[in-house]
């Protein structure tokens, strides 16, 4: 759990203007320390996951659950916004696990912090 924390954290901390908390007991992270894309939840509610609740744009959660019901799911409190539940207690790639988080960033994120994060891209 820890080291899937650290992993997370690294990702979610390099995007421009992002802040972690504890929210809900869990560990959150929030474009300019008010918007939440991303929760690190660990056994919500005896679930038994190790997983992350994030932002997805339009459509995505229902591709996501129909495709691969054994990573994603509709996660509790946020489902029906559309966020996705992902799990980090299968076989994790960190590359994709990437891009979700920074996916999550986009749906939240200002014009302004997604213009200076594709800036970094080059």
């Amino acid at each position: 759990m820890a080291e899937a924390l650290e992993q997370v954290r690294a990702i979610a901390l390099a995007l421009p203007e992002v802040t972690e908390r504890l929210s809900h007991g869990a560990p959150t992270f929030f474009v300019r320390g008010k918007k939440t894309f991303v929760m690190f939840v660990d056994n919500h509610h005896d679930d038994g996951r190790l997983a992350l609740w994030t932002a997805a744009p339009a459509g995505v959660q229902s591709l996501l659950v129909e495709t691969e019901p054994d990573r994603f799911f509709k996660p509790p409190y946020v489902g029906g916004r559309g966020w996705i539940g992902v799990r980090l207690d299968v076989a994790v790639e960190w590359d994709e696990i990437a891009q979700v988080i920074e996916d999550s960033y986009r749906c939240i994120a200002s014009k302004k912090l997604i213009a200076e994060l594709d800036a970094r891209h080059g």
